[in-house]
């Protein structure tokens, strides 16, 4: 093979976690979907783990992963959302790197990257180590072997950068093309400067460190890469493999790479269907002959670097000023009103600085009587970033206390680690990437100051919190209304902490609506009911309990307590507190209860002011996500009475109104309203049957449509693709039921005659698998006699579905 391409995805996105909640709220911007992770997981991530190669019919003949064809890097912080919220994309990103090592000679296509993405060069030797090192473990522990490469946040280098590479067992990285300095070829050739022509990027170069160690480099393809990214070179498959295929010349030397390297997020969310078109490019080439699909680490296998390179100190491929746009108004932005500038970001990072620094020479002192090596210590926590249980926190105390600790000694480094990894997070180059000092990325980076300095006080360390807004105070938003950095951490960032208290005020609001679970989680705390009382009267009702609270950060516990009233509002009003001893509880929850009980609710009211006398201050607000949870567990018993009602009131007028509709005569509105829900409730149950009557179901729509009622289209659609799904997967776990292949088949059909807006990817992606892996044997096994019941039933349900066969 003489010539190779390698197409490569760097997949991220920003840490949203909320600093003291570790879970990410709800983001408007982001709607439909909860939140941008959210929706950039259904327009890209979940559609290039199952992309769709299409005929000229428009019917799905393949459905591959690109992520097995090319190569690509993951966000740690995104890869750990994934896990937990995207499980089934998250298990393909992995499958795909062992599907790529069997084709690309035992390398996998995947690589990793520094830790929260934080520019390396305009961070200090600790933090570049430490960003590098976390990088590399949370790669190997997620995909079971070390990584070979490592991506570069923003492709930002400088010398210091790839020897913390190098002194990691890093074996390479990719930078665009305008970062190369100059060049050397092998043997005694001088330098030759990469000027305005550029560098030759089909070859992979080393860059000889000053510690005597080397690196390799591969120079991206500029100009293809940009026509990806902004130059609509995605509209066809056709297009992108050809023009991959065109950069070499015929005469091209052995081993020749044409290689693009592009943000993932191209591929589906910038530009939608763009993972079909990467698709087919990969097919295409893969099945062409002269040219040969690789990623970089098989291409550094088989061709290593002969010829030198020198790097632009300090250079980046989304800045043309080097590093500036993460520190200074450079002029590099994404667009905004006129007369915006970037003035603010220098002053923002000096602000950080001054809070890294000062947090710093706090956490060497407090440290140095609890653990041998502190900086060593924090290198090594991410084992329990990566693993919060028990066990994993014990084996890391075991390694680096430098005695036995008291449990008090232990959360306090736990505290210390967490201040460690917050002051990182708070350096996370989204914070300065865009336009506007309040922009969701740059509150985020703050957030994560908040909380670095929130960590330092409750470790016993002095208040940073004066000096570091000072120098924000300094930035400035291009919106009035936003004010400066200190106006607007006041008024963006500190309404969004939490704390055990907040736990409990969730804990005991749920608790108006259902009895608790003895323990439970609420986001990083975990909830121990150590009393509960539920009392009801009438409408009213009435929850007040005592709580042993755990942080799973940091360990530290405590307790609270909370008293809850439901009684002539929509959501429930009342306070937490610290517990504040045995006998203050047993005289509120007395008092209490027995001011319900006499329905007395004025000096309950008055009560519950008098027992938690912290006013305003415990009554935590409740953030969106949990005001809507709340609101969703209260809701469920009205919302079942009245389905019910609505369903008893059509039954008993049900035949006078079929008459009233044969004769064209419109039906009174309250009737009219209970015959379209419950005709409509009626299709969604029998869609929800263990065993559906897909009979009853037509039925029923047809008795929709003879009364003239309208159809819940969106309602029908939702119930059809997770019957369908719930049909396919039954088929794959019994696949000599005729009977489950036959079910789908007709579902499939109902699927497609009455509900063409459904959501079938999922589906889609379920038997196809089924199409592939099962019919193929079972066509085989019935070679000499009549196909099955089961091939025929599975090549309908196919053939309604848009696969084909």
């Amino acid at each position: 093979m003489k010539s190779f391409v390698c197409v490569h995805g760097h997949f991220y996105q920003p840490p949203r976690e909320n600093p003291w909640l570790e879970s990410v709220q709800r983001e408007e911007s982001a709607s439909p979907y909860h939140d941008w992770n959210e929706r950039i997981t259904a327009e890209c991530y979940g559609p290039n783990a199952h992309a769709r190669i299409l005929d000229a019919q428009g019917r799905i003949t393949a459905i591959v992963s690109t992520y097995a064809r090319m190569s690509f890097d993951f966000g740690p912080t995104l890869l750990s959302w994934l896990e937990a919220r995207a499980p089934s994309t998250y298990a393909a990103v992995l499958a795909a790197d062992r599907e790529g090592a069997a084709r690309f000679g035992g390398h996998g296509p995947a690589m990793a990257q520094a830790y929260n993405h934080v520019i390396l060069p305009l961070a200090d030797a600790r933090d570049k180590r430490t960003q590098v090192l976390w990088g590399a473990a949370d790669f190997k522990r997620r995909f079971g072997r070390a990584t070979e490469g490592m991506w570069l946040p923003e492709t930002a280098a400088d010398t210091a950068t790839l020897e913390a590479l190098a002194d990691a067992g890093v074996l390479f990285t990719v930078l665009a093309p305008r970062q190369a300095s100059r060049v050397r070829p092998p043997g005694a050739g001088g330098w030759t400067e990469a000027g305005d022509a550029g560098v030759d990027t089909s070859r992979a170069y080393r860059v000889l460190l000053p510690s005597g160690r080397r690196i390799a480099v591969y120079f991206y393809d500029g100009g293809v890469s940009q026509a990806v990214a902004f130059e609509g070179l995605l509209t066809r498959g056709e297009h992108l493999a050809g023009r991959l295929t065109g950069v070499l010349p015929p005469d091209a030397p052995e081993g020749s790479l044409a290689h693009i390297a592009t943000d993932g997020e191209t591929y589906g969310h910038h530009h939608r269907f763009g993972e079909m078109a990467l698709a087919w490019a990969l097919e295409d080439i893969a099945r062409g002959s002269g040219t040969r699909l690789t990623n970089y680490a098989e291409h550094l296998a088989l061709h290593p670097p002969e010829w030198d390179a020198e790097l632009v100190e300090g250079s980046s491929w989304s800045c043309a000023h080097g590093v500036e746009r993460w520190r200074s108004d450079c002029g590099c932005h994404t667009g905004g009103r006129s007369g915006w500038t970037q003035a603010w970001r220098g002053p923002l990072r000096a602000a950080l600085d001054r809070l890294r620094d000062g947090t710093r020479s706090f956490f060497e002192e407090a440290a140095r009587p609890l653990l041998k090596d502190a900086w060593a210590a924090r290198d090594a926590y991410i084992d329990v970033v990566l693993d919060r249980s028990p066990e994993s926190v014990a084996r890391f105390l075991a390694a680096h206390a430098a005695k036995p600790l008291a449990p008090a000694e232990e959360v306090q480094v736990l505290r210390l680690m967490e201040l460690q990894r917050h002051a990182m997070l708070m350096y996370t180059s989204c914070g300065w990437f865009f336009n506007d000092l309040a922009g969701l990325e740059t509150v985020q980076v703050l957030r994560y100051a908040a909380r670095a300095l929130e960590l330092a006080k409750e470790a016993g360390g002095p208040d940073l919190g004066e000096p570091f807004l000072a120098l924000l105070a300094k930035a400035r938003s291009n919106d009035p209304a936003e004010g400066d950095g200190r106006q607007l951490f006041a008024r963006r960032v500190l309404p969004a902490r939490a704390d055990a208290l907040t736990a409990a005020a969730w804990h005991g609001t749920a608790s108006i609506a259902e009895e608790r679970a003895k323990t439970a989680r609420f986001d990083c705390w975990e909830l121990t009911q150590e009393d509960s009382r539920r009392l009801r009267k009438g409408e009213a009702r009435l929850a007040v309990g005592r709580l042993s609270i755990v942080s799973t950060m940091t360990r530290a516990a405590t307790q609270a307590s909370y008293c809850y009233l439901l009684e002539g509002e929509p959501l429930p009003g009342g306070a937490v507190s610290i517990f504040p001893g045995l006998k203050a509880y047993e005289a509120m929850l007395w008092e209490t209860t027995n001011l319900f009980s006499q329905g007395d609710f004025g000096a309950l009211r008055a009560a519950i002011a008098k027992h938690f006398p912290e006013g305003p201050q415990a009554r935590r607000t409740l953030s969106a996500d949990e005001e809507r949870r709340s609101a969703e567990l209260l809701l469920q018993g009205p919302a079942a009475l009245a389905e019910e009602a609505f369903v008893r009131l059509y039954e008993g007028q049900a035949p006078l109104l079929r008459a009233l509709a044969r004769r064209g005569i419109r039906a009174p509105e309250a009737l009219s309203a209970a015959a379209k829900f419950a005709l409509n409730v009626r299709v969604r149950r029998l869609l929800e049957e263990p065993e559906p009557d897909l009979k009853a179901v037509a039925d029923a729509l047809d008795e929709l449509g003879s009364e003239a009622v309208a159809l819940d289209e969106e309602g029908l659609a939702y119930a059809l693709s997770r019957l369908l799904r719930r049909l396919c997967e039954a088929v794959q776990a019994h696949p000599e039921d005729a009977r489950a292949a036959t079910v789908l088949a007709e579902a499939a059909a109902l699927a497609k005659r009455r509900a063409p807006g459904a959501d079938l990817w999922t589906v889609q992606n379920l038997l196809f698998a089924v199409v592939t892996d099962l019919l193929p044997e079972r066509r085989k096994r019935r070679a000499d006699a009549a196909p099955s019941a089961w091939v025929h039933a599975i090549q309908a349900a196919a053939s309604h579905l848009n696969i084909k066969v």
